[in-house]
């Protein structure tokens, strides 16, 4: 009985992944052009990190990539996450584990306006829709990450 409730339960997060993701086509010049997204951030490594800090298990040791950006990034509604956009900025974490030694990193897309972060896609506090979100903001910003 288990066994047949956690198919179900993987199938149906298959199908929500898709429906969240893959029904949407890219967004317009139009519809990015459609929204202030203020000034370049000029200290937006800081803002990250400051923002990180408190995220991982060892930032002093954690690596933190500025990939990519800022860039203006415009992120679609979808059912699963709201409609954002800012200056979009990608960066892979490799963070120490509970053992001490690091997983591998992991790429974290965050979107900046007004000196502040309004979202960040990926991330351990995320889930399985966020970590696709920030794999494809990476993407689109230029620094497409593959698993290593």
């Amino acid at each position: 009985m288990r066994s047949t409730a956690t198919i179900l339960a993987i199938l149906g997060l298959g199908a929500l992944t898709a429906l969240a993701g893959g029904c949407k086509s890219p967004p317009t010049k139009e519809e990015m052009a459609a929204y202030d997204y203020g000034p370049r951030p000029e200290n937006y490594e800081k803002i990250i990190r400051d923002y990180l800090w408190n995220k991982l298990l060892d930032p002093g040791n954690a690596i933190v990539e500025f990939k990519a950006g800022p860039k203006k990034l415009y992120q679609q509604e979808t059912i699963l996450r709201p409609l954002q956009w800012g200056w979009g900025v990608c960066v892979w974490i490799n963070d120490k584990n509970m053992r001490g030694a690091y997983d591998g990193p992991y790429p974290m897309a965050f979107f900046i306006r007004d000196g502040k972060i309004v979202a960040a896609n990926g991330g351990t506090d995320d889930n399985i829709i966020g970590w696709r979100y920030a794999r494809t903001d990476c993407n689109e910003l230029g620094a497409p990450f593959v698993t290593p």
